[in-house]
């Protein structure tokens, strides 16, 4: 690259930059410092006074919405640059093709900007900006539930972000229709915040001729997207040009129409930002946390139902096996049983105890319980202690609720086997006859057995209850209750209500589905057809 030898002297003193283009615009490259907060970056462009105002802007959409570009519309403009000064800068580095793997880490992750020392310019406040990557890609459904895990973080570090003025749902104006694919981006946008939100988040329109986006305002419509609304019971918006960086020796009148675009828009984004007040983000963090305690909860439950069930089997066959001795029970004969006695081993995780960019792949297991609290989805956690199912020092997820330090986060995981073994009518006595007192002496055996099943149910009984708490809070708190990745779970804790016979909670559960199923089933709609398309390639 060359160096500085901008034709203009408005910019001489920002020594943090490089050349990349002498044309016209004169273009630059911004180098901000780079600040490590444990696995998280920022870019601080500038000094921070603390004296003066600053605002959050968290940008969201798809891959090709051209979000980086906002972001470098958005530095621009907090600068003061105009189109008479012929100048352009970047702060998103480009990534080159043969480059991106080792860069992958900064373009899976969630970026945050930070712009000081231009406050007056044309804004009184100065600019934190979050880029996110792009939802939907071909990355999968993984690679988005990481998005919102790194977000989880960003909002409850200390040093990260903890109010968000404005989300910006980025939408290209080319948009014309609610296809499978925005149902999803929508989905997927909506579902990380709080219900204290809705009236910060607006449409961000790109790649706009400055026209009214009726298509895009249809398709916001059709899906009843919850956003700031305007007198009209519209959603909000602004538009944005897409080509300030181009050549300008060229088309010329077009592209200074399209820095007129994006001006306007600035200034009218800018404006609902100083307007706007500001949501502190508790309660986007609660849901995040109880999204991730809701999915960690019900996959501990289906392998804890496996492991009743299981139980109930062994003791159904012991059971079954008494009552067909029972004349040689009652006379103390020797005999034995064949049952499938249920036990806990270990597994290996497939790629388990592996770093991968900023995660560490493996499974939060509590050693008292022998269960998985946190598998699959726990990558941020280096320990249990950082894991989201622990709260005020215990773990939300295994049965006894037991303290962190009972548990590790390993290369494995704990699976339910069985095997055939032969008891002894001693050995089924010292098994299940273990501890009884006082009345309880004069219980039976095949009393007992029936006792012991009757705690099983029990004991599913309340795994159930506790999930269903955990979809009610949800509900209180989350501006979109069922996303995609809870979807899943309802259709289980449906299945189960009704097996156990609350028709109550079952109509609960099968409202809450039917408000989401047409967005969600158009998300899946679109997630298969990405997979199919992936699988052709």
């Amino acid at each position: 690259m060359a160096t500085n030898t901008n034709k203009s002297t408005k910019y001489d003193n920002i020594s943090c930059k490089v050349l990349i283009n002498s044309g016209s615009p004169t273009h630059y490259q911004l180098r901000p410092k780079k600040e490590n907060i444990g696995s998280l970056r920022r870019m601080t462009f500038g000094e921070r006074n603390v004296n003066k105002i600053n605002k959050t802007i968290l940008l969201v959409g798809e891959t090709g919405t051209g979000k980086s570009t906002l972001v470098n519309a958005l530095v621009n403009y907090a600068m003061g640059v105009k189109w008479e000064d012929d100048v352009w800068f970047q702060i998103v580095e480009d990534v080159e093709d043969e480059k991106r793997s080792q860069s992958e880490s900064q373009t899976l992750d969630v970026m945050v900007y930070q712009v000081f020392g231009f406050e007056g310019e044309t804004l009184p406040y100065s600019l934190t900006i979050i880029d996110t990557p792009g939802y939907g890609d071909t990355r999968g459904t993984e690679h988005d539930v990481i998005v919102s895990q790194r977000l989880l973080d960003w909002f409850r570090s200390e040093d990260g972000v903890h109010e968000m003025d404005a989300v910006g749902l980025v939408l290209k104006a080319t948009e014309n229709r609610l296809s499978d694919r925005l149902r999803y981006i929508f989905d997927s946008v909506v579902s990380l915040f709080g219900k204290d939100m809705e009236k910060n988040i607006v449409a961000l329109i790109t790649h706009s001729d400055g026209r009214k986006p009726k298509n895009v305002l249809k398709a916001l419509g059709d899906a009843k997207m919850k956003c700031a609304r305007n007198e009209k019971n519209q959603p909000v918006y602004f538009l944005f040009n897409n080509c300030l960086d181009e050549d300008r020796t060229e088309d010329t009148e077009t592209l200074k129409n399209a820095d007129e675009i994006t001006t306007r828009g600035m200034s009218q984004f800018t404006e609902f930002l100083k307007e706007t007040a500001p949501q502190k983000l508790e309660t986007t963090v609660h849901v995040l946390n109880e999204r991730i305690r809701l999915a960690a909860c019900i996959h501990n439950l289906q392998e804890r139902f496996k492991f009743t069930e299981l139980k109930q089997r062994e003791i159904q066959q012991t059971q079954e096996a008494l009552k067909k001795h029972e004349e040689e029970m009652k006379r103390n004969e020797e005999f034995s049983v064949q049952v499938d006695e249920i036990y806990k081993d270990k597994e290996e995780i497939d790629g388990g105890g592996r770093w991968r960019l900023f995660f560490y792949e493996g499974a939060v297991c509590c050693t008292v319980c022998e269960e998985n609290c946190h598998y699959p989805g726990c990558t941020l956690a280096w320990y249990p202690e950082h894991c989201e199912v622990m709260k005020g020092g215990r773990c939300t997820s295994c049965t006894r609720k037991c303290p962190v330090s009972d548990h590790v986060k390993e290369k494995w995981i704990y699976v339910d086997k069985t095997r055939k073994v032969q008891k002894t009518l001693q050995d089924v006595k010292e098994k299940y006859e273990r501890g009884k007192t006082g009345c309880e002496e004069t219980t039976s055996l095949l009393e007992t057995l029936e006792k012991q099943m009757e705690k099983l149910q029990k004991d599913k009984d309340h795994l159930l209850e506790k999930s269903f708490e955990h979809v009610v809070r949800l509900e209180q708190i989350a501006l979109n209750v069922v996303s995609l990745s809870t979807h899943v779970h309802l259709d289980f804790l449906i299945e189960k209500m009704k097996e156990k016979g609350d028709a109550e909670k079952v109509q609960k559960l099968e409202e809450m589905k039917i408000q989401v199923d047409k967005g969600v089933v158009a998300a899946l709609r679109y997630r298969f057809g990405q997979l199919m398309a992936a699988i052709k390639q």
